[in-house]
C-alpha cells in the first residue's frame, strides 16, 4: 500500500498538461469501505492537497450524512477521482479529468482495498468510466435508476452550485435518493467501528 501511494505521488503521466503542475490528491487504505469517485480536485483542493475541501466537498457531506472528519479518513473513506491532479480552468468551468490517469491508476487502487466496498459514482466522468457497456443513460437516469447498480455503485450528480438547479428540477433526489444514500453509508460505518 505504501509503495501505490508513492508511486501515484511521483506519477509524472500528463505533467505537461497540467497547468498548475503535478499534485495528485487522492486518498485511500487496506480498510475503507466506502470510496468516493468524483471528477478532478479543483484549485482549493489542489492548494490544500485534502480532497473534497471545499464547497463541493460541503454539499457531498451533507448529501452522504459524513461528517468532515470522517469523509478524510481513509481507513473508512477512499477517495479516488477520475484525474488525481487540478486540471486547470476552462472557459466556464474546470477542465475535465486528464484522460491518462483512471487507467493509469484506478485498477491498481481498488485491488489494493477490500471487495465489498460502495462506491460512489459522482458525476457524469465518474458514471461514464465504470459503467461503460452497462448503459446509455444520461447521469439523471442513472441517478434515478440507482438501484439498478446495487450493491457496488450508487451514481449521484456532481455536488457542485451547479446541482441546486438540478436539484429543483428533480426533487425526486431529495426524497429517494439521499435517504438511501444516508442509510447505505451509516450501515457501513457502523459495520467498521
Amino acid at each position: 500500500m505504501t509503495d501505490l501511494h508513492r508511486a501515484i505521488a511521483a506519477c509524472r503521466l500528463c505533467e505537461a498538461f497540467l497547468p498548475h503542475g503535478v499534485r495528485p490528491v487522492v486518498q485511500f487504505s487496506a480498510t475503507s469501505r466506502l470510496v468516493i469517485v468524483g471528477q478532478a480536485p479543483g484549485s482549493k483542493v489542489h492548494a490544500s492537497g485534502i480532497p473534497w475541501n471545499d464547497a463541493s466537498g460541503a454539499r457531498l457531506c451533507e448529501w452522504t450524512g459524513l461528517s468532515h472528519e470522517d469523509l478524510h479518513d481513509p481507513a473508512h473513506v477512499a477517495i479516488v477521482p477520475m484525474g488525481f491532479c487540478y486540471p486547470g480552468k476552462g472557459k466556464s468551468a474546470d477542465l475535465p479529468p486528464r484522460p491518462e490517469c483512471a487507467p493509469q491508476w484506478h485498477a491498481k487502487v481498488m485491488a489494493a482495498m477490500p471487495e465489498k466496498c460502495l462506491t460512489l459514482l459522482v458525476g457524469s466522468h465518474a458514471q461514464g468510466y465504470y459503467l461503460r457497456g452497462r448503459d446509455r443513460l444520461s447521469m439523471t437516469d442513472r441517478v434515478r435508476n440507482f438501484t439498478a447498480y446495487a450493491p457496488d455503485f450508487l451514481p449521484l450528480p456532481h455536488p457542485s452550485w451547479r446541482s441546486t438547479i438540478w436539484m429543483r428540477q428533480n426533487p425526486w433526489f431529495e426524497s429517494t435518493v439521499l435517504p438511501h444514500l444516508r442509510e447505505r453509508i451509516a450501515g457501513i460505518l457502523q459495520g467498521i467501528r
